[in-house]
């Protein structure tokens, strides 16, 4: 009789175990339903900083000949610049080339070209800046490129958007369940995409021609910077509960 009460009782305590329901993984109650819901941020910003490229392309009989007067005027077009501000952290050299021409009219005849990258940190300076250069003597300009200098404090509102849009979202699929958000459960950043910013207008490249010589600087070219897109991606996982 005694054995009998020890194999009912050892029976009895892994069908005890079995009868408690396991914690769901995913962290809902019971009487809990999970959505999934993904959704997009977007926030603009006007852009604070430019980039263009500047330089200088000379042709005389010999490489030597070509190459000193190309330095001299890339010299000219780097002091114009200084002169508006922009500092030796914001000038990089990009190229510097020298070659033989084979053909044209120029043929037997040298090229010296010298590019530089040049970074504005006001915006409100990239057309006076453009037109110092080509008057400065520079041949060659492409860009501008617009950004901002810290994109990811510039995305900060953009992820706020994308939780917003995220929590309206489910609250619609929730209303349309008889159903009420009870608890977030996860935010993950970043579903489908990431939040760096994208310029509004793609960046636009053009040459200039050679700025004639005259006794006044050339006039600014026209320039409007636009605004900058900031886009973030969020996926948020929402328990509802049943209404009532």
């Amino acid at each position: 009789m005694h054995n009998r009460l020890l194999l009912a009782s050892a029976l009895a305590l892994p069908l005890a175990a079995c009868s408690k329901q396991a914690p769901d993984p995913r962290g809902i109650d019971r009487d809990e339903v999970l959505l999934t819901v993904t959704a997009t941020g977007r926030s603009e910003t006007r852009p604070d900083q430019a980039l263009f490229t500047v330089g200088l392309s000379t042709i005389e009989a010999t490489s030597r000949s070509a190459t000193e007067k190309n330095n001299e005027k890339m010299t000219k077009v780097v002091d114009a610049l200084k002169g508006l501000s922009v500092g030796d952290k914001d000038l990089k050299t990009q190229s510097v080339n020298v070659s033989r021409l084979d053909y044209g009219p120029n043929k037997g005849k040298y090229q010296a070209s010298n590019m530089v990258e040049v970074r504005v940190r006001d915006v409100a300076k990239v057309s006076a800046a453009i037109a110092a250069a080509t008057d400065a003597g520079a041949n060659i300009v492409s860009g501008p490129n617009l950004s901002n200098a810290d994109p990811e404090k510039v995305a900060l509102s953009s992820y706020g958007a994308a939780y917003k849009a995220a929590y309206a979202k489910a609250e619609a699929y929730a209303k349309a369940a008889n159903m009420h958000i009870s608890r977030v459960l996860t935010i993950q950043d970043g579903a489908g995409g990431g939040g760096v910013p994208r310029p509004y207008d793609a960046a636009r490249m053009a040459s200039v021609a050679p700025a004639p010589v005259m006794a006044e600087q050339a006039a600014a070219p026209p320039f409007m910077p636009g605004m900058n897109q900031s886009y973030a991606f969020v996926r948020v996982d929402f328990a509802l509960e049943p209404n009532g």
